[in-house]
């Protein structure tokens, strides 16, 4: 099928707008979660529980409410993005590890030529972590989705339903929708990047946009998803 990008990410955009715009209580208090599960290292995921909901495909933008729902879902989530991450941990894990025995095995650690040869090891490693992410991206992307439309945590793994879903999209309607969103992701990286460097302002600034970026990202992947019906 033919994907109207355009309209999805017009759609996500306005979605993410009036979820925000005027909803200042709501603003702020998901500014407030994001800063909890940051510095509790997703231990207290509710952020990530209204992720799921917005993922899940409701509309309007839900109230923030129903916090052990919020708390449970952040954890499912949570668990879900490890689970699709342990290939990139492995690669890095055996490419960290080539270059540590590297440095450590050979003698005269003053010499360039030993440094070098573990630089490359680590740097080849996170060349080819970044790209099996971006590969695994593909399949995790709709998981996440999927799960937040069954409510179960297990049909995030079901890959025959997730693969007949992306076949029902299109392979390359979704693979477009997926490069889309990565590239807005890097663009929105940049960004924040640059906000970051104004002096206390900057880092308040980058807070709210987390939030806008978050929304909208989930509303852009739901849309996607639901542009066709659900595979059983």
């Amino acid at each position: 099928m033919r994907m109207d990008y355009a309209r999805l990410l017009s759609g996500a955009l306005r979605y993410a707008k009036d979820a925000l715009f005027g909803e200042w209580g709501r603003w702020v208090l998901l500014v407030l979660l994001s800063l909890v599960q940051t510095f509790t290292l997703f231990l207290l995921p509710f952020y990530n529980g209204y992720i799921v909901r917005v993922l899940s495909g409701r509309t309007p933008a839900p109230e923030v409410d129903d916090w052990g729902r919020l708390f449970l879902d952040g954890w499912k989530l949570n668990i879900i993005n490890l689970i699709y991450l342990i290939p990139v941990i492995v690669v890095l894990a055996v490419f960290g590890g080539i270059a540590v025995i590297s440095a450590v095995a050979a003698r005269g650690l003053d010499n360039p030529d030993v440094w070098a040869s573990a630089v490359a090891a680590a740097v080849t490693g996170i060349a080819i972590a970044a790209l099996v992410r971006a590969v695994i991206s593909f399949i995790s992307l709709i998981a996440v989705v999927r799960f937040a439309h069954t409510g179960s945590l297990l049909q995030a793994f079901n890959i025959v339903a997730i693969v007949s879903q992306i076949g029902r999209i299109g392979w390359g309607a979704w693979i477009a929708a997926v490069v889309v969103i990565l590239l807005i992701g890097l663009a929105y990286t940049a960004a924040t990047t640059l906000i970051a460097t104004l002096p206390v302002l900057g880092w308040i600034v980058n807070l709210f946009l987390g939030v806008v970026y978050g929304i909208f990202r989930a509303r852009y992947l739901a849309a996607a998803y639901e542009s066709v019906p659900a595979a059983g």
